[in-house]
């Protein structure tokens, strides 16, 4: 695929092949899964390994929503500082959803290792930079209370921190050793290929356009035949549509972008020499990582506005990259594209059970890698006889957020805003 007919660079430059099949006709099976992303590849590989019949629908192509457009940070836990975490999950669901999402890279890192996944994955952890003072007081807390869990995430000052990331702009960091980066795309076609080994079968350019219960089976109506099902997992987060009644009203719709340059060649060898990636402590968010091919990636909160060879997103871009990297000199970009983060508004993610045997993981927050590939493993334990009472945060009930279509365009224009302040 050329980068032009991409959804994202990732997607142009993936080593894993693409996947496409039809449906063929009428299908019945165990499981139902629709959304061909982290969540459901990860519950169709997980579901088939415990020997159920599981049948995934994708509207378009796998990875073609948030999978196939992340930035490629594989993040252990939240964003949201542990202690946050605890007091709003309580004693007995906030240190286990702590230490199992902590773990989180560790078990990417060990499906690609075991299915042999081809994403261009570095092991080298991950950074959370300080844009200001203000930022690094706040490391401090979440280094604190790391340190007193005993996980391996260090405080590094900002001379440090300037010297692993190849810049003086920020003020310290935390550096998360559990972490590390990978290409999405490929991560998510080596999880398709990896669940049709294990016998799960995935139909593509398949949408679903009705959801109903049957007795005791649930039938999916797509645009191409029936699904009938003991049971369905909609893997669909910030992509949800209309299929089930009030459901993307939960969460806040918020944007994500990315510019990669063209491959720097030597002039990159000391931005993140480790290849580590790397998020900041502002308001509104900023990231910037290297690939394997030596492409510097920079990205933030909002839509690409203009292309990747002109517009107000390729002048931030531009002067993001002169600002930080000012040694740099002009580069050129490969491509510019943006997804959809579903934010939800404790910034937790939830288990939804819409109705018996009906499942939903969603509200991945921008943690889509790990929180997908986890509650993959977490529907197929939950299908397959696990106690409610051991999953890593409490079932719910899907609760609607009225102001959220509200919030989001108040979100959409602040971030544009941002973009036109910082190209200046």
């Amino acid at each position: 695929m050329s980068v032009q007919d991409a959804i994202s660079l990732w997607d142009a430059t993936s080593t894993e092949g693409d996947y496409s099949a039809p449906m063929p006709n009428d299908v019945s099976v165990d499981v139902a899964i629709v959304g061909g992303g982290f969540t459901g590849l990860s519950t169709a590989l997980h579901c088939a390994e415990k020997g159920l019949s599981t049948h995934v629908i994708e509207a378009e192509h796998i990875g073609y929503g948030g999978s196939g457009r992340n930035c490629g940070l594989v993040n252990a836990a939240l964003w949201v500082p542990p202690q946050d975490v605890r007091k709003m999950l309580g004693p007995d669901y906030g240190p286990r959803f702590i230490k199992k999402f902590g773990s989180g890279p560790d078990y990417v890192f060990s499906l690609i290792e075991k299915h042999q996944i081809r994403c261009e994955v570095t092991k080298t952890g991950t950074i959370h930079a300080a844009h200001s003072p203000k930022g690094y007081r706040d490391l401090q807390g979440r280094h604190a209370e790391w340190q007193r869990l005993g996980e391996p995430v260090d405080l590094l000052s900002r001379e440090e921190i300037s010297e692993m990331i190849g810049t003086d702009h920020f003020h310290g960091g935390l550096v998360d050793q559990r972490a590390g980066t990978l290409n999405p795309m490929g991560y998510c076609r080596g999880l398709a290929r990896a669940a049709r080994g294990a016998g799960a079968e995935i139909s593509t350019g398949v949408r679903a356009k009705k959801l109903r219960r049957d007795g005791d089976v649930w039938k999916v109506e797509t645009d191409q035949g029936t699904v009938t099902a003991k049971a369905v997992v909609l893997g669909t987060n910030a992509y949800t549509d209309d299929l089930w009644p009030g459901l993307s009203q939960i969460f806040t719709l918020i944007h994500y972008f990315q510019l990669a340059t063209k491959p720097l060649g030597p002039e990159a060898a000391k931005i993140l020499p480790g290849k580590q990636g790397l998020w900041d402590t502002g308001q509104i968010m900023f990231n910037i990582r290297r690939d394997s091919y030596d492409r510097l990636l920079v990205g933030s909160m909002g839509k690409v506005h203009g292309s990747k060879d002109r517009g107000l997103s390729h002048r931030w871009a531009k002067k993001q990259i002169a600002r930080i990297f000012p040694s740099l000199g002009p580069v050129e970009f490969d491509e510019a594209w943006h997804g959809k983060i579903a934010m939800t508004p404790d910034h937790l993610p939830r288990i939804h059970e819409l109705d018996t045997n009906l499942f939903t993981p969603i509200g991945y927050n921008g943690r889509g890698i790990t929180t997908g590939t986890m509650f993959g493993e977490t529907m197929a334990g939950l299908l397959t006889g696990m106690d409610r009472a051991d999953l890593p945060l409490p079932m719910t009930r899907m609760t609607a957020v009225p102001s959220a279509p509200f919030v989001s365009r108040i979100y959409q224009s602040a971030f544009a805003a941002n973009q036109i302040l910082k190209s200046i």
